[in-house]
């Protein structure tokens, strides 16, 4: 045992005093921090996070229940629509033997019949209408053979096709009913950037759900969804981040008014198919009401859609034609040509005029003035403000009845149903397929968009190349290329642009394809 020293204590008696006092505290904050009584007490932990208050959180509060009211209001009219399909598909009939199936799957090739196999569909639609008139795309009912309609409150329905329209992807259907809730159709064109919009219909069969989001842009085209960017439908989207997936389509995007300003029908994803499958990933596409009104009125009046029809060919104004042809800047469709006899020649309409404004409603660009013409009834007169050589004027149009099945996108040629060119679809050498195809601006033609593989032409011809010339007559566009083909009924000689190169190919029609022997 260590003895007392004097010495030892006198040097380090502070350090021994700091250690002890020390020592001390640590052991009674150590008591009163496991005493719920002992002197300053920890202070205790809230059960509840105290409520904010305030004027903001009370503006919040009666947004939300605003959305509330939105969503009561609109969801009874909302419908959930499943299609039985039946379709045909060729199967082998060793099918039929389990041991077969074992070693080939569901196929052995060579060795097929067709069997018919039923497919089951899942989409929204909106009631229009308290007699039943009900309004969805066209996708979710083509070649349907038993549609079933439920509504909000569990009652189901059987429905029928009135009349569809696969140009625009919108379709009405019936079912027998009275004093049923509806939805009130707004007015898209009133939409803007920015605008809360809310998606009502039943994803992946989670019925009445309902989304919120944006409206992140308006006037979407050239996107190629149900084929319509091939020539053969119209495509004036308004996107919205609100949750769009499939079960959706055909369901209601509406306004802070609990408007119906769009019908849900697509969305852009990594691995979304012809009908826009897939799974959201922030972009999705509704039809304006505006155009989507349009087409059901007529569909429940006539069974069919009547357009407007301008009988001009419009392209895009790109900056370097903006200079050309004295526009201040890109917005508005250039006319390319005219047809003969039709609307716009008898107005005074001109090759180089600019159309910057429809009845008073800016014209963003071509496919904006399709649709506005398309909108229209025949028959109607509209105003055009146009910009010719620099300078305003205006231009009274009165629009003929646009012809069935005529293509969509501007330039576009419907394929000649007879001769050498029979089968062969076309489109005008716009700025942006230009520089799509690497084209030089001093290239003339128009572009291959589509070709009936059994025609004759599909020897000859494919998508993407550019024709010059049809029997060394020059075309320019679509116009002359409608013309020349009508002409080209035996061997036909045309000049070409493929992959950049030029050449020279011919066409030689079968006799079931027009051939006069020439």
């Amino acid at each position: 045992m260590r003895r007392f020293d004097k010495k030892f204590w006198s040097e380090n008696f502070l350090g021994l005093s700091l250690t002890l006092i020390g020592a001390g505290c640590l052991v009674l904050s150590l008591v009163l921090y496991s005493s719920p009584r002992g002197g300053a007490s920890r202070p205790a932990l809230a059960s509840t996070t105290q409520g904010l208050d305030g004027s903001d959180i009370n503006s919040l509060e009666q947004l939300n229940k605003a959305y509330e009211r939105i969503a009561q209001a609109v969801t009874p009219g909302i419908v959930n629509i499943q299609t039985t399909a039946t379709v045909k598909v060729s199967q082998s009939p060793f099918m039929m033997d389990p041991f077969f199936r074992q070693f080939f799957g569901d196929q052995i090739p060579g060795f097929s019949v067709p069997r018919n196999q039923v497919e089951h569909a899942l989409g929204s639609g909106i009631i229009v209408s308290p007699d039943g008139y009900i309004l969805t795309n066209n996708h979710v009912v083509a070649k349907a053979t038993d549609i079933k309609v439920m509504l909000s409150d569990k009652r189901e329905f059987k429905g029928k096709v009135v009349g569809a329209d696969p140009q625009t992807d919108i379709a009405v259907i019936k079912i027998d009913g009275s004093g049923l809730p509806t939805v009130p159709i707004g007015d898209s064109a009133a939409l803007h950037v920015g605008d809360t919009v809310m998606a009502f219909g039943n994803p992946f069969g989670l019925n009445f759900t309902v989304t919120r989001g944006t409206v992140s842009a308006l006037g979407r085209s050239q996107l190629g969804i149900e084929g319509r960017n091939s020539g053969g439908g119209f495509e004036n989207f308004i996107q919205t981040d609100a949750a769009i997936n499939p079960g959706n389509s055909g369901g209601a995007l509406v306004n802070v008014r609990g408007q119906v300003i769009g019908v849900n029908t697509a969305i852009l994803s990594g691995n979304s198919g012809p009908g826009g499958e897939g799974s959201f990933m922030g972009v999705g596409f509704a039809i304006p009401s505006n155009m989507a009104k349009h087409v059901m009125e007529d569909l429940v009046k006539t069974g069919k859609v009547s357009r407007g029809y301008l009988g001009a060919t419009v392209a895009p104004v790109s900056q370097d034609l903006a200079q050309e042809f004295k526009i201040p800047d890109t917005a508005g469709a250039l006319v390319e040509d005219v047809a003969p006899g039709g609307p716009a020649e008898k107005a005074g309409l001109k090759a180089g005029d600019v159309v910057r404004k429809f009845n008073g409603q800016t014209v963003e660009d071509q496919t904006s003035l399709t649709d506005l013409v398309a909108e229209s009834s025949p028959g109607s007169t509209v105003t055009l403000d146009v910009i010719r050589n620099g300078q305003p004027t205006t231009i009274k149009v009165t629009l003929a009845e646009r012809p069935q099945n005529l293509p969509v996108v501007a330039g576009a040629s419907q394929a000649p149903s007879e001769g050498a060119l029979k089968g062969v679809q076309v489109q005008n050498l716009t700025p942006q397929v230009r520089q799509e195809l690497g084209l030089p601006g001093e290239v003339q033609g128009v572009v291959v968009t589509q070709v009936d593989p059994n025609s004759a032409a599909a020897q000859a011809l494919t998508q993407g190349d550019v024709i010059e010339s049809i029997n060394r007559q020059p075309v320019h566009n679509s116009l002359e290329f409608n013309r020349l083909a009508a002409q080209a009924k035996g061997r036909t000689l045309l000049r070409v642009i493929r992959q950049g190169q030029g050449q020279f190919v011919v066409i030689t029609p079968g006799s079931n394809e027009g051939d006069d022997g020439e």
